[in-house]
């Protein structure tokens, strides 16, 4: 019996991509000695996706399209394209053709071998500007420097996950996923491939500075507590600078006997100690707010039509 593959593609306002995504997938896949199917996600895509997607899947068979009620953000189309995967393989990518469909042989032949997740690291960035490469740049370094966990650098979420490690990720239920991190805290034998990554077919890209950042602090404190050790840290040091103001104070006052006014050191004195309880406030707050949101147990996402599943049923 041939072995089944299945392609995970979350899609956010990509019309312009959808039917050239599937024709260059299709040439690629054809080729493989395996059955092969594609779950496209609509997140709440505001422009005509959903047609496009419902018409490619009339002509094709192997098309399974699940539309979310609303836009529950990428990484969430992804588990939800995970959930509703069954197959031996799993290979997750987006539809712009950044991620190029003729490296997904170089994840099989690896799968083959034994690995259970095959990675794309992008050795070249195509079509990006200098700005985003640098955060990028920054964000994995940074990562890697205070996680509790080895995330590989320069990789996306294009990547092959065998059935394990996709059943593995089933049983996760996050609010917030940051999947990158969680197939790395997951184990099992991995392996990188260097690619490189391509511009996009058309359009613009979805992921704006607002959202980066939004995945880069979900995935800093899903797995690194070092923002609340800063926390500490800093509050150590504002407590000794204050220490130390208060002697210098007492010191000029009764040894001196020299009055000072005062105001301008209580004003920066105040300002001072009240930034950095912000700060440290903010960073405790955002770990408060995620054991909230976990604590809501709200479903992960809402599904508004689904077409391809006949043989399935909702959770």
């Amino acid at each position: 019996m041939k072995q089944r593959l299945t392609v995970i593609a979350p899609v956010y306002n990509e019309s312009e991509c959808l039917e050239e995504f599937y024709s260059q997938l299709k040439s690629v896949l054809d080729k493989e000695n395996m059955v092969w199917d594609v779950i496209f996600v609509n997140d709440g895509s505001k422009d005509n996706s959903q047609i496009i997607l419902q018409d490619i899947r009339r002509h094709h068979s192997n098309v399974k399209v699940i539309e979310f009620s609303r836009n529950f953000g990428h990484q969430v189309a992804v588990k939800a394209g995970l959930d509703h995967a069954h197959a031996e393989a799993v290979v997750i990518m987006d539809t712009d053709l950044q991620d190029a469909p003729e490296v997904i042989p170089e994840f099989i032949a690896k799968w083959r071998e034994g690995f259970d997740v095959v990675y794309a690291v992008r050795a070249k960035r195509l079509g990006e500007s200098v700005f985003k490469k640098w955060t990028a740049s920054v964000f994995y370094r940074l990562m890697k420097n205070i996680s509790k966990i080895d995330i590989p650098l320069d990789t996306g979420d294009f990547r092959l996950l065998s059935s394990r490690v996709v059943e593995g990720l089933r049983s996760i239920n996050e609010r917030s996923p940051f999947l990158r991190g969680l197939v790395s805290w997951m184990g099992y034998n991995q392996i990188g491939i260097l690619v490189q990554r391509q511009s996009r077919f058309k359009g613009q890209t979805k992921y704006s500075l607002i959202k980066m950042l939004d995945l880069a602090w979900s995935g800093m404190t899903h797995f690194s507590d070092m923002p609340l050790h800063l926390c500490t840290a800093l509050g150590l040091i504002v407590s000794i600078i204050s220490v130390l103001w208060m002697c210098q104070s007492l010191y000029v006052r009764f040894v001196l006997n020299v009055t000072v006014p005062g105001w301008t050191s209580l004003m920066i004195a105040v300002l001072f100690l009240g930034s950095a309880q912000l700060l440290t406030l903010g960073i405790i707050g955002s770990y408060i707010g995620r054991i909230y949101d976990e604590t809501r147990s709200r479903p992960l996402y809402l599904i508004k039509t689904w077409e391809g599943f006949e043989d399935e049923h909702t959770a």
